[in-house]
């Protein structure tokens, strides 16, 4: 009997197969892991937090300065349009002086008979008035018997040149031009010959 123990024995080893766990493929082996692993991804949270502040500080400084220039230019405007009428008031101001001439000499002529003391009154208030205007830059543009030229004359019509020499340049100048800071601002309207 003792020899069918043994048996049963050497038969219930063959009966407990042994069974081998095998884990699936896609999942990670923890063993796998190193311990360093949670440190970078840390420092990847870190690295994003920085970024982040960084792009916030661009943001806010390009912010700033979208607000500057939006101010700066406003502000440029605002002087612009001062400028330019403190700059015709200070012209009108000028001409102030040629206008009360003009009413001294309109009650002075009331009674005179003499027409050439009204005219050199008339020449003197307009030498006076010339100056005024040059010094604040105005210059008159010379076109009598000058070349035609596009940049300073505007040419109102053409008439049969008297002689030769003046085809093609100014023969009457109906309208004078004016230079202001040598930028025409008035063309000068005139006659061509032909």
């Amino acid at each position: 009997m003792v020899n069918e123990n043994s048996d049963n024995t050497e038969h219930t080893e063959d009966l407990n197969p042994i069974i081998e766990v095998s884990q699936p493929e896609n999942e990670a082996d923890d063993s796998a892991l190193t311990p360093d692993e949670p440190l970078e991804v840390a420092e990847n949270i870190l690295e994003e937090e920085k970024w982040k502040a960084e792009a916030a500080d661009w943001k806010d400084k390009y912010l700033r300065l979208f607000a500057e220039f939006d101010n700066f230019r406003k502000r440029s405007i605002r002087e612009r349009h001062e400028l330019m009428g403190s700059a015709s008031g200070d012209v009108i101001k000028d001409l102030l002086t040629v206008v009360d001439d003009f009413d001294r000499a309109i009650r002075a002529n009331e009674g005179l008979e003499d027409i050439n003391i009204v005219k050199e009154g008339f020449s003197l208030i307009h030498h006076k008035m010339m100056k005024r205007l040059e010094a604040k830059g105005l210059k008159p543009i010379d076109a009598q018997g000058k070349p035609f030229d596009t940049d300073f004359h505007e040419s109102i019509t053409q008439v049969p040149a008297p002689s030769e020499d003046l085809k093609g340049k100014v023969i009457d100048e109906v309208e004078k031009g004016y230079m202001l800071n040598d930028k025409v601002l008035r063309f000068s309207k005139v006659v061509i010959g032909q």
